[in-house]
């Protein structure tokens, strides 16, 4: 009996000893937890969103300079920042759905890739530092008040296309062509203001232009049908919706010999035939070291104008060129990428 009672003192005195410490450790969090801008409590550690509009090499290349120029700068996932990345699989629905839980968990920083993406998460809040990136323009896409001064919460790098020389390219490669079809989504601000540029400078040259749009995937394969036999070329700006389903794009128009000229290189490994292009994985490095100036320097994004790319470089599918029956001035083919596919 008396070794029983030695085992309920025992247990009482274990027993407050608990209740003790678990009051103090609830007082260590509650103090812990008024740190703010969604830091984890008492750890320093920076939360950051990733929100990308749809899976495809050039966006998901971007994502990941981002994440390894944070990286270089010192800030490693699951050490000193947590990264929260998070699809919308091109569903703008989803791309709402995302921006609201990271603007309800209070990330420090939020990098949007795709305009959609962007446009949702600057919805959601004029707090949280928001980078931008594969925007083409980001003012006109009404996410910042200009692009060398945004004036809001907002600002990251334009994966603005060389329309230009793209354009240039392309009656170098067919100078017979008098006709050309310029395919992307009417959904996407971006492809409307490439299409708008590339419509000028085809008219520089004498061309006439096909607007070739469609709202959703499952248009493309209809809507590029329908040229053949009535165009001599297509051209297709930085599109997301045209991107993704590159591979049809390029079926159709390979086996009906249609030069089909892109926005990027990423585009021509999947099929294109040829273009001026940025490298997207750069771009995303570049966005990280605008991250690294929030993150580190307190810089305002109101203050910080969106950057561009300009070391553009020529990629030609020169196996694809000699298929389709496209002649490679010797000028070109000196300086271009042979793109392998």
């Amino acid at each position: 009996m008396k070794f029983t009672g030695v085992k309920k003192i025992s247990a009482a005195v274990l027993a407050a000893a608990l209740l003790v410490a678990g009051m103090t450790a609830c007082g260590s969090s509650d103090s812990a937890g008024t740190a703010g801008s969604g830091a984890a409590a008492g750890t320093g550690v920076k939360n950051i969103g990733i929100i990308q509009l749809v899976e495809h090499t050039s966006l998901d290349l971007a994502r990941e300079g981002f994440i390894d120029g944070l990286a270089e700068a010192g800030y490693v996932d699951g050490q000193n920042i947590s990264i929260d990345y998070k699809n919308a699989q091109g569903d703008v629905p989803n791309c709402t759905t995302i921006a609201g839980q990271f603007a309800n968990n209070n990330k420090d920083l939020v990098l949007a890739i795709a305009t959609q993406a962007a446009q949702a998460m600057a919805s959601k809040t004029k707090e949280i530092p928001i980078l931008v990136t594969a925007v083409t323009n980001p003012a006109d896409s009404g996410l910042v008040e200009s692009n060398e001064a945004p004036g809001n919460n907002v600002t990251g790098t334009s994966d603005l296309t060389p329309v230009r020389e793209q354009m240039e390219l392309l009656t170098q490669l067919c100078p017979d062509a008098k006709k050309v079809a310029l395919l992307y989504s009417s959904s996407e601000a971006n492809s409307e203001f490439q299409i708008n540029m590339a419509k000028e400078e085809a008219a520089k040259y004498g061309i006439e232009t096909v607007d070739a749009t469609v709202s959703e995937a499952s248009e493309i394969q209809t809507v590029v049908q329908s040229l053949i036999g009535n165009v001599d070329a297509i051209y297709t700006p930085t599109d997301n919706t045209i991107a993704s389903n590159m591979p049809l794009v390029a079926q159709i128009a390979t086996e009906n010999k249609i030069p089909l000229f892109v926005g990027e290189n990423n585009s021509v490994e999947n099929g294109g035939l040829a273009t001026y292009s940025l490298d997207y994985y750069e771009l995303g490095k570049q966005t990280a070291q605008q991250a690294v100036r929030i993150l580190e320097n307190g810089e305002d994004p109101a203050t910080m104008p969106i950057e561009y790319q300009s070391n553009n470089k020529l990629y030609i599918n020169f196996e694809l060129a000699a298929k389709i029956g496209v002649e490679i001035p010797a000028e070109l083919a000196e300086k271009a990428i042979d793109v392998k596919v």
